[in-house]
């Protein structure tokens, strides 16, 4: 494709996802999702391609925030045209060659398969952005540090004067976590076949089975993938999993399961001795947890799809020595990955996940056993979905305890500094360097 022709599609790609994630009636799938049906439905665009395409799309993602304010201050409506114009126009060129107001009108060279040139109105907007900041020293808080309005107050007093810092971080490139499969083989060993795959990885500072790339490379086509030998999990995940202290043959249930990730960990820290139960209300999640639990030798597994008027959960009350709630969330601490989720999520659904979160709670803390406990975690940044939720749970149930971060974390990593202060884990990139997450660990009083 010719450079005009990749920033026709990208325009393209543009419109579905205003169409489908973002504009007041759409759907809100995930861009990714909607990327990835983009594509398959243009199978003509290569791999090369196709990423060139991906990369000016999601350059409009992670900044549209701030291109929207650009846009309204010229008095113009956010079309997929102007806001890769002004993407284009404010920080970033269209090609090595060239840079500024010429080279970013030169691309829409009405070729056959360009994009039209520039018609009058839009080649005002052009000469009015070239030359400013992307970032612009008039614009008001949320825009600069690439916040909604919404989630500002929440995080400004959760943050205080870090904001600005965490801010940053949620729009750095994440890294690379991957976590070594202990069933299979130890970390070092897995870093070494690593290496030899042309992977050069770094141990995580916090989990012991951590192994980082300080950039996404392609992993899954290694053979130390495709053998079992390393899972792609974020750091701060996987120190969910770490903390749930699940032992040898113990009954373990995580209850909102997804594709496994943690049930994976946790499986590895039993030895594939006992027995764990992966639930979720999504029958293809469970499915796709079927082939990477197969792939990683977890053969003390079982899956459990939870529906409407199931009795399971009635069935096996108070049987389980640890119950992992990995709750469904606004995933604000997983922006940097997911940069439309802060355009998708609205403080509607804040109320709304709450209250999923509150009936998870409730439900899935009747399964753990007297001197069991429940593992209660988000990938949030929010306070509602985090202690707060503990403070309302604990309110309600004063048959469960809470276990301080610090000794829990002294019993599991001796002579090892805790992550975080205070009696929650609680993450995040800029303090970190981990995805954004929360982490309570409650036992039940006997």
């Amino acid at each position: 494709m010719t450079p005009a022709a990749r920033i026709a599609a990208a325009i393209d790609l543009l419109a579905v996802l205003e169409e489908q994630c973002f504009a007041p009636a759409a759907r809100r799938r995930p861009a990714d999702a909607v990327a990835s049906d983009f594509f398959r439905a243009r199978r003509f665009i290569g791999g090369g391609d196709r990423r060139a395409v991906s990369e000016l799309a999601w350059g409009v993602v992670r900044q549209r925030l701030r291109l929207d304010w650009h846009l309204a201050r010229l008095g113009v409506a956010p079309t997929a045209r102007l806001l890769l114009l002004a993407r284009l126009l404010l920080g970033r060129g269209v090609d090595d060659h060239g840079r500024g107001r010429q080279a970013a009108e030169a691309a829409f060279d009405g070729s056959h398969y360009g994009p039209a040139v520039l018609d009058a109105a839009e080649r005002r907007v052009a000469a009015a952005l070239d030359g400013r900041p992307l970032i612009d020293p008039a614009m008001p808080e949320g825009a600069r540090l690439n916040l909604p309005d919404w989630v500002l107050p929440k995080l400004s007093a959760r943050f205080g004067a870090s904001l600005a810092a965490e801010a940053a971080a949620l729009e750095e490139e994440a890294p690379l976590d991957l976590r070594a499969n202990l069933l299979r083989a130890e970390r070092d060993t897995t870093a070494t076949l690593l290496a030899g795959e042309g992977l050069e990885v770094v141990p995580t500072p916090f989990s012991p089975w951590g192994l980082r790339l300080p950039s996404r490379r392609p992993v899954t086509g290694t053979k130390a993938y495709k053998d079992g030998l390393v899972e792609v999990q974020d750091e701060g995940s996987q120190l969910i999993a770490l903390l749930a202290d699940a032992r040898p043959g113990m009954r373990v249930a995580d209850y909102c399961a997804g594709a496994a990730g943690k049930t994976l960990a946790m499986a590895a820290t039993m030895g594939n001795r006992g027995k764990i139960t992966a639930c979720d209300t999504s029958a293809p999640r469970l499915e796709g947890a079927a082939r990477r639990l197969r792939r990683a030798g977890v053969d003390n597994a079982e899956r459990h799809l939870l529906a409407p008027g199931d009795r399971w959960a009635k069935r096996r009350a108070g049987s389980f020595d640890r119950v992992l709630v990995d709750a469904p969330c606004t995933g604000t601490g997983t922006w940097r990955r997911n940069p439309d989720a802060r355009l998708r999520t609205r403080p509607e659904d804040l109320a709304e996940l709450v209250a999923v979160q509150d009936d998870i709670l409730g439900r899935a803390s009747e399964l753990v056993r007297p001197g069991g406990r429940l593992v209660y975690a988000t990938c949030s940044l929010l306070p509602e979905e985090n202690e707060e939720q503990m403070e309302r749970f604990l309110a309600r149930r004063p048959g469960f305890a809470p276990i301080p971060l610090g000794g829990l974390w002294e019993s599991l990593r001796p002579g090892t500094a805790a992550p975080c202060a205070g009696p929650w884990m609680t993450l995040s990139p800029g303090a970190q360097g981990t995805d954004g997450f929360f982490c309570a660990v409650l036992e039940r009083r006997p």
